[in-house]
C-alpha cells in the first residue's frame, strides 16, 4: 500500500510543478489554489509512505516520479523541445526509480 500511494503522491508532484507555470508568479488565483493544494497532498502522501518505506528511496522515487512526469508534460503542454538526449534522461530517471522500487 505504501508504494501505492507513494505513486500518487509523485502524480500530485506533477500536478503541482505544471501547475507553477500556470500560476503567472502567483498572480492567478485558481491555478495558485489548484497548486498548493497539490503540494500539500503531495507531500502529505510522501509523509505517509515514509512510515513504511527507506526515507531515501522513497523520496528519490517520488522525485524521480515527479522530474519525469513533469518533463513529459512539459512536453505535451507546453511543446517543449524533444530530442534524444532529453528522452534518454527520462529513461534513465525511470530506470533509477524502478531499480529502487525493486531493490
Amino acid at each position: 500500500m505504501s508504494w501505492l500511494i507513494l505513486f500518487v503522491a509523485g502524480l500530485f508532484e506533477i500536478v503541482w510543478a505544471i501547475g507553477l507555470k500556470y500560476t503567472d508568479g502567483f498572480t492567478r488565483l485558481l491555478p495558485s489554489a489548484i497548486t498548493l493544494i497539490a503540494a500539500a497532498i503531495s507531500f502529505g502522501l510522501l509523509g505517509l509512505a515514509m512510515k513504511t518505506l527507506p526515507v531515501g528511496t522513497a523520496y528519490s522515487v517520488w522525485v524521480g516520479i515527479g522530474a519525469a512526469g513533469t518533463v513529459l508534460m512539459g512536453i505535451v503542454l507546453f511543446n517543449e523541445p524533444v530530442n534524444a538526449l532529453r528522452i534518454g534522461s527520462v529513461v534513465l530517471i525511470v530506470l533509477g526509480v524502478l531499480g529502487l522500487k525493486l531493490s
